[in-house]
């Protein structure tokens, strides 16, 4: 069987399992009672039907989102281990970073002499529930306790000399990562017009194809919350109303340790920012049914990690210091919380996973310091290097702006308009392209700075900053 063939039939399977397929197949039944349904005619006429009622718009949506998230073709022979990540040396660094986190997640259980996971008692659940939107008040003396939880990837991972082989080995083995030239033009002259016409026909079509298209070049902010679900094919039926509703019920019945992990998170990140305090609580509900999702195991088939065992921590994903600033910008776009739900686990099972795991994908942390650096060696050789001398490494100051996608750097915005770029391009090699514009913009500042502390004071505020502009020009620039 060909790759072509493996593939469909992959994409077959996990269709066939869905909701998806029992609605069109109860329908296309239903429809056979219909007077103009002909039997010498009847598998035209129930595409037809399917097809004017929308469902066959909705199939290929369907399908349209699962060939992003369809592992690349491998060699039919190639070992399991092999189809999430190729380079040995990087499942090594993942593996044993993964023991790390573990290792700090069960140490902090045994400190405090809590359980990874326990039933709350009825009264604790009736509170929680009577509580379920007001989460933000209510702060625990574990919460206190608890040291924040380190990322599962820092820059100690890929700089510091005793690990930095992982970094210097991916770079001699001369993966180049492949990099276009966006023509990423700003089309907010035309957002009160002839481009938002053009958005409402892309919207009133239902084609997840055409809207990852549009938003390549921005979308018009009344728009933006349509087209990245559109875009995301993530839904809001009943059925997924319904599973929001039970995981919100997984919530109330057991508390897990990590859920200290995500309140301690959002106290520290979120609920001191001026652009998201006020999404506290949308954070928590968004957060806490996510960390008992099964569903998002599903992505670790394509994922260098190893999804966590039961017995290690409950939990699907481990969250970590910053986590929650992968949903606070969605706040703004979605007020409902199972379509923000919707949205957010779509968003990380695509992208936001790996900028926290160890591999060599070209949108992986790792691609994207590398990208980082060979962008500034390049085209900024001398701040490059005056930077090294004086000890501010530049990754290691560009690093927690790319972990983040820069949510919490840049204002709102900003930040949306980067994102359009990363739904429209289906990469994440824009963040890093940005990380580079951002030292290009403040190089003549740089040059003069003389120690790491003065170079991070040059570049601690971001929030002024212009994305598209920046982007555009430096690309202009530097003729890459």
């Amino acid at each position: 069987m060909d790759e072509l063939s493996v593939s469909i039939a992959h994409i077959v399977q996990r269709l066939r399992g869905s909701s998806l397929h029992s609605q069109i197949e109860r329908h296309a039944k239903e429809c056979l009672h219909q007077p103009d349904i002909k039997l010498d005619s009847l598998k035209e006429d129930v595409r037809t039907f399917l097809k004017t009622t929308g469902w066959e718009r909705k199939l290929q949506n369907a399908v349209y989102r699962e060939l992003h998230v369809l592992q690349p073709p491998h060699h039919l022979s190639a070992p399991p281990e092999h189809l999430k990540e190729p380079l040995a040396y990087m499942r090594t660094a993942q593996a044993c970073w993964e023991r790390r986190v573990f290792k700090s997640l069960n140490s902090m259980s045994s400190e405090l002499e809590v359980p990874l996971a326990r039933m709350r008692p009825a009264a604790e659940q009736k509170d929680l529930t009577d509580k379920w939107n007001e989460m933000g008040t209510d702060e625990s003396g574990l919460q206190a306790q608890l040291r924040a939880h380190c990322a599962p990837c820092d820059p100690s991972v890929l700089i510091r000399p005793r690990s930095g082989f992982i970094y210097h080995r991916f770079k001699s083995h001369n993966h180049i990562i492949h990099f276009s030239l966006f023509i990423m033009f700003d089309q907010s002259d035309l957002f009160e017009n002839e481009y938002v016409q053009m958005g409402n026909k892309v919207v009133l079509e239902q084609n997840s194809a055409a809207s990852q298209q549009y938003i390549r070049q921005g979308c018009p902010t009344e728009l933006r919350a349509e087209l990245w679900a559109l875009t995301l094919n993530a839904t809001n039926q009943p059925q997924d109303v319904m599973y929001y509703e039970q995981l919100k019920a997984g919530v109330i019945q057991h508390d897990l340790l990590v859920d200290n992990l995500v309140y301690k998170d959002v106290k520290l990140t979120a609920s001191n920012d001026d652009y998201y305090f006020v999404f506290e609580d949308f954070l928590y509900q968004v957060l806490l049914c996510f960390s008992r999702d099964t569903t998002v195991l599903e992505h670790f088939k394509y994922n260098s990690a190893t999804p966590p065992k039961k017995s290690q921590t409950f939990v699907c994903v481990i969250p970590f210091h910053g986590f929650s600033m992968y949903v606070a910008p969605l706040c703004y776009l979605y007020n409902e919380p199972s379509k923000l739900y919707s949205v957010f686990r779509e968003m990380y099972v695509r992208y936001f996973f790996r900028l926290h795991s160890i591999s060599s994908s070209p949108s992986g942390i790792v691609s994207l310091c590398l990208q980082f650096e060979w962008l500034l060696q390049t085209h900024l050789p001398q701040l490059f290097y005056h930077l090294r001398q004086i000890g501010a490494q530049p990754l290691r100051i560009a690093f927690k702006w790319m972990v983040r996608a820069f949510s919490g750097y840049l204002s709102t915005d900003q930040l949306l308009l980067l994102w359009d770029r990363i739904l429209g391009y289906d990469s994440l090699e824009v963040v890093a392209v940005l990380a580079a514009a951002v030292f290009a913009f403040r190089a003549e500042n740089l040059m003069e700075v003389t120690s790491l502390a003065s170079a991070e004071a040059v570049l601690a505020d971001l929030s002024t900053l212009k994305v598209m502009p920046l982007i555009q020009i430096f690309l202009f620039a530097t003729a890459v």
